[in-house]
């Protein structure tokens, strides 16, 4: 088995969205610091991008025509309805969790990163896949939406690594999901 972490980074509003439940994520629109919260130290230790067919469609729609997925990273998207023209340097992947990240894990490379949305989280978070969260909070309640996870009964422990507030009232979370 390899070192290969699957770590789920997203953000959220402060309580608790991911996005509006239309999909809006304008209200993540606001200055950045200069560091951007860390992602491009963050995409550096990554090589792999697992979607969700919901997330999956937001990101062609925002990036256009080809849907801006780059050769540098591998794509997947979890759908038992894939696409009749996916975008080019996209693998589709339908069926169990379990087996899909037992391969991606055998193979070298860097960390996984979940993308998104709700139901792909909790997908593999219900197969005890993931291995880490970096949860950015960011300071506006949007009063209804997609979680970050798809409800269901759960209890998941996790261990905070670290908490990184920066001046715009942003606070980046880092846990590790115990073994339960």
């Amino acid at each position: 088995m390899s070192d290969r972490r699957i770590i789920v980074h997203v953000a959220t509003s402060a309580d608790g969205y991911i996005a509006r439940p239309d999909g809006g994520i304008e209200w993540l629109d606001r200055p950045r610091p200069r560091d951007h919260y860390g992602m491009p130290a963050f995409l550096d230790s990554i090589d792999t991008i697992l979607w969700g067919r919901a997330t999956y469609d937001i990101g062609v729609k925002l990036a256009g025509p080809g849907g801006g997925f780059g050769a540098a990273m591998r794509h997947y998207v979890l759908t038992h309805r894939p696409p009749a023209t996916p975008a080019a340097g996209v693998t589709f992947v339908s069926g169990p969790v379990e087996p899909f990240v037992e391969a991606l894990r055998n193979e070298p490379g860097k960390d996984i990163w979940v993308m998104g949305g709700s139901q792909a989280i909790a997908a593999f978070l219900d197969a005890g896949a993931i291995d880490a969260f970096i949860v950015h909070v960011i300071p506006v309640f949007i009063g209804e939406g997609i979680p970050l996870v798809a409800p269901r009964h759960r209890n998941v422990p996790l261990t905070l690594r670290s908490a990184t507030p920066y001046p715009d009232g942003v606070v980046r979370l880092q846990y590790d999901v115990r073994a339960g």
